[in-house]
This record gives C-alpha cells, structure tokens and sequence, in this order.
C-alpha cells in the first residue's frame, strides 16, 4: 500500500497543512516517512518543489502566515514532493479570487507538461476546467452522465450537462 501512496499524490480543498509546523516541516513530513533522505538532500527537494509552486521565501513560516492562495501553493508542493505519477486535486480553485485561481490553474497546467503527471481534478468551476482539462466527465447523482473535451460537453444532448455549460455562456 505504501507503494501506491508514493505514486499518487493529494491536493485537499483547504490545503490541509499542519498548523504547528513550518512549511519546510510540513514537505518533509512525506519525505521522511516514505522516501529516508538525507537531511541536505531532503532540503534541497523541497526547495526546488517550493520554487516550482513559487513559494520558495516561505519556507520557514507557519500556513497561518500565508494567505489562502499561498496556502494552496503549498499543498501543492507537498503533494509533488515524492514525484508521484499521479495527481488529485480536490477543488483547487476553491474559495480563491480569479487571480489566484488562474495562477493555480497555470501551475496544474505547467506541471503536466513538465513533468507528464496526471492530473485529476474534482471541481464545480467551469472556468478551471476549461484552462486546465483535456478531458471531463460530468458526475451527476452519483454517475457519469457526460465525458469529452470542454467544446464536446457545451453541446451535449444529457439535459444536466446543458443546463450546467449553458450557466457558463448565459444561455
């Protein structure tokens, strides 16, 4: 099981940060249980992961002195610090202003073609999944109602799927 986990990496909704731990702390948690580096090696990992989400000059502080965005850069980080093959991202938009949510789209997006990882996000917001998904399917009661690219789903015949895209153009 233990195999799997590092394969895949999680990206919470709220970030998920242990309050009582440094960011550097906080990376290494995963590190230390799972990957036994050395303690320069270990540093210079998360450094560079903290520098691919932009968050390197934070190392050293607590997530309470960070904003949300800079909350979610973190989460992450630390999802990316095993190099998994896998990526899921729960809600990673949420709650943050467009700005913010373009950059954490941009970082989704960089990541995949960087590094090839795979990417699957849950998310509501229409605006995300645009910038960021090659394919979606539509969850609707429990099943998948729809699958395709974002210009095959606004055009799709399921009457939720209609509803929810018209919501995006204002028909």
């Amino acid at each position: 099981l233990n195999a799997v986990r590092k394969r895949i990496g999680y990206v919470f909704q709220n970030a998920a940060l242990y309050d009582s731990m440094t960011v550097e702390e906080n990376l290494a948690f995963h590190l230390d249980r799972y990957a036994k580096l050395p303690r320069a090696q270990r540093r210079d990992l998360i450094r560079e992961k903290l520098n691919f989400v932009g968050m390197a000059d934070a190392m050293h502080k607590y997530p309470s002195e960070l904003s949300g965005g800079m909350q979610k850069r973190i989460g992450l980080a630390r999802a990316l610090v095993l190099s998994p093959e896998i990526i899921l991202y729960d809600e990673p938009t949420t709650g943050l202003d467009p700005i913010t949510t373009a950059e954490i789209d941009r970082l989704a997006v960089r990541l995949n073609e960087e590094t090839g990882v795979t990417s699957i996000a849950i998310t509501h917001s229409l605006t995300s999944a645009r910038r960021t998904a090659d394919r979606i399917a539509v969850l609707h009661e429990g099943e998948i109602v729809a699958e395709g690219t974002f210009d095959e789903l606004q055009c799709h015949e399921h009457p939720f799927v209609r509803q929810y895209f018209a919501n995006l153009t204002g028909g």
